[in-house]
């Protein structure tokens, strides 16, 4: 189980594809500032919470600048289009959705779930009709979400979504996260990678030792065991409750699996996690400045029946500070890189030094001036270009 947070209809002539496909260029190189690397669309994305997309409306959905009308027709079916009409450009999420497609709030053009025009209800028979209507995404429903797939359609159906076993298992309960943080997303895998920050969460989880057990790096992804034990201070309840209520030390295992990150928490003394986490960062604005971010936390239930209902407040309580506290931390990180208008940081852990790579070898670039920052821009500004600073230290 899962907890979440008319007219006659005259088919347009069909021209050219309403889906083009989306051409890529080579990923970035490894001396590539990653702030400035765009995440791949060659891959599904939740842009929604299946819940909020309801039958016979329209929801309003971005990835990285591109605006996303999503639709539940009649029949149940959620379709993806590009969020403007051909005609005057005004949004289609604002539109109204009559049996299985979706007509402009402003002039009434109606549009097939491919993207199609079937409709233009004003026009007298035997006028010029426009050819084209707008862009289709490929789009599925999975564990309470709706993905989307920005990138070249045609590799859509070769493209898996994430396997997620615990989800639809009766032993789990999941709880669903939608929630934007105003940063890069490579601030959030290198956030739950590098587990050295807990002196961040002490007021939460008391005095944490995490020891790398080891990681591994592939192209794709990365990898890394921690063992945590608990060293002192106060434990929130909440923490103890979703870690199966043992006083064991922890094994997590935290993988960066592109574009998609996951964790697995076993107490040392059993066998099976007492939870899995799946979670996608997804670039809202064309800048990738912004991403929401989309998790699933999928809890084993405790032998005793109804406990895990009432452990629910105080592990979504403890879920909620902890999302909180790295929220604070990696929109700082943000904030300095807007401000220095480049990466400075001096890495010094070489597991985040591979998932950096991870990021920017499967990456895409983005368009350089949408990623000026405020220093760099106003020092190319000045006569005779940018003044010497302090070298980009980050890897």
């Amino acid at each position: 189980m899962s907890e979440t947070l008319a007219a006659d209809d005259e088919t347009m002539p069909a021209g050219a594809s309403i889906c083009p496909g989306h051409s890529l260029a080579q990923p970035p190189g490894s001396d590539t500032d990653l702030r400035r690397v765009g995440i791949n669309p060659n891959f599904w994305y939740p842009v929604a919470v299946s819940g909020d997309v309801r039958k016979k409306s329209a929801f309003a959905a971005t990835f990285a600048g591109m605006r996303i009308a999503l639709y539940r027709g009649e029949s149940g079916t959620v379709y993806a289009l590009e969020d403007r009409c051909a005609h005057r450009q005004v949004p289609l999420s604002m539109g109204v959705v009559e049996g299985d497609t979706l007509r402009c709030c402003y002039h009434a053009w109606t549009y097939r779930g491919d993207g199609r025009i079937s409709q233009v209800p004003y026009l007298p028979k035997g006028a010029a009709r426009p050819p084209r209507g707008v862009r289709c995404y490929p789009v599925r429903e999975a564990y309470g979400l709706v993905f989307v797939f920005p990138g070249d359609p045609q590799a859509a159906d070769g493209t898996a979504l994430p396997e997620l076993p615990e989800f639809s298992s009766p032993r789990h309960k999941t709880m669903t996260f939608s929630r934007t943080v105003r940063c890069h997303y490579s601030f959030m895998h290198e956030n739950l990678l590098d587990m050295n920050h807990q002196f961040l969460h002490r007021g939460v989880v008391g005095r944490l030792k995490p020891t790398l057990l080891g990681y591994d790096t592939t192209p794709q992804s990365v990898q890394a065991r921690y063992l945590f034990t608990h060293a002192g201070g106060k434990k929130n309840r909440g923490a103890d409750l979703l870690s199966g209520g043992t006083s064991s030390p922890d094994v997590l295992t935290i993988r960066t699996s592109y574009p998609y990150q996951t964790l697995q928490l076993v107490p040392e003394d059993a066998e099976l996690p007492a939870f899995s986490l799946w979670v996608a960062y997804v670039p809202e604005d064309a800048e990738q400045r912004v991403n929401h971010v989309y998790g699933l936390l999928m809890i084993e239930k405790p032998p005793v029946p109804g406990a895990i209902q009432l452990a629910w407040p105080f592990i979504r309580r403890f879920t909620q500070r902890v999302f909180a506290e790295d929220r604070t931390a990696v929109e700082a990180e943000q904030r300095a890189w807007d401000e220095q208008g480049e990466d400075r940081n001096h890495e010094v852990f070489p597991l985040i030094m591979d998932v950096r790579q991870v990021l920017r070898s499967n990456g895409v670039p983005l368009p350089g001036a949408a990623r000026c920052g405020a220093a760099s821009c106003a020092a190319a500004a000045l006569p005779g270009g940018a003044p010497g600073g302090p070298p980009a230290g980050g890897r």
